[in-house]
């Protein structure tokens, strides 16, 4: 496997159109591989306005429309794509998807979001897709032609114990395609980024959508990657751009190596008692 390789996490503007979403999408996938990506990934809900009342119409199977137009866009772009994620519709019940491919265009791993957005903020933001999608239930880790990448899909994010799994699975990457918002995305965006890379020693990115004031749910932006020392290596700001990163896995070997944690886990101090009654 190759010790480095250069990522692109795609910060694309989201419209009503599915067809110029996907357009848009296209075009920031050959621009990314044009500059020497060889990871690319495109936010949550690329192809659709992301809200509740939008996923049942823009919801499609996979394969479908939009995961057939991001196998072509892999092989003609000779890229590792990971497909930000999109509404899909399996039988009477709808997810938070995201499908992965490899630079050959053939379909190697499908996420779907495991922790559904639920949250109740008072006076600021209320959301619940549980209203209306179903949840996951599995870890999703995928081998790659430079290590073994973790997808998880923004809240996602929040659950430490995710993200350690897919490191015990020997995950040297995790990618999140995301949407936090203009609440939490101030309060929690970075730090969690960090907090991962940093419990797990390895490298953590998030490709979000560029901020429309005019949407009804409006994103934060600022993509991002940091590395296994927990610093972050790039960022964007709210607008359309294109984050890159060189991953180096001889400096993930390295801060493995100067502070080692996987030796020093001791499992049988980690139970779980009950306090006497």
């Amino acid at each position: 496997m190759m010790s480095k390789f250069k990522l692109a996490m795609v910060q694309m503007a989201v419209g009503m159109s599915k067809k110029d979403n996907l357009a848009t999408a296209l075009r920031f996938i050959k621009e990314a591989s044009s500059q020497g990506a060889q990871i690319v990934t495109l936010p949550e809900c690329f192809n659709c306005p992301y809200g509740t009342q939008y996923f049942a119409d823009y919801a499609e199977t996979v394969p479908g429309p939009s995961t057939e137009a991001l196998s072509s866009a892999a092989k003609e772009n000779n890229v590792f794509l990971v497909g930000g994620s999109i509404p899909e519709k399996d039988g009477n019940k709808l997810y938070n998807t995201c499908t992965i491919f490899n630079h050959k265009g053939d379909m190697v791993a499908k996420h779907r979001k495991v922790h559904l957005f639920d949250i109740d903020v008072p006076g600021k933001i209320r959301f619940q897709e549980s209203e209306v999608l179903a949840p996951g239930n599995e870890i999703t880790s995928v081998e790659t032609p430079f290590c073994m990448v973790g997808i998880g899909i923004c809240y996602d994010i929040r659950f430490a114990e995710l993200a350690q799994m897919m490191s015990r699975k020997g995950c040297k990457l995790l990618l999140y395609p995301g949407a936090f918002n203009m609440t939490t995305g101030p309060a929690h965006w970075e730090l969690l980024q960090r907090g991962r890379a940093l419990d797990n020693q390895v490298y953590v990115a998030t490709a979000s959508p560029a901020r429309d004031q005019n949407a009804t749910y409006v994103a934060w932006g600022h993509s991002m990657v940091v590395n296994p020392w927990g610093e972050v290596m790039a960022q964007a700001d709210e607008k359309e751009s294109v984050v890159y990163a060189d991953i180096d896995l001889d400096k993930l070997r390295e801060v493995r190596t100067m502070v080692p944690l996987t030796n020093q886990r001791r499992s049988d101090l980690y139970q779980v008692t009950s306090p006497p009654s």
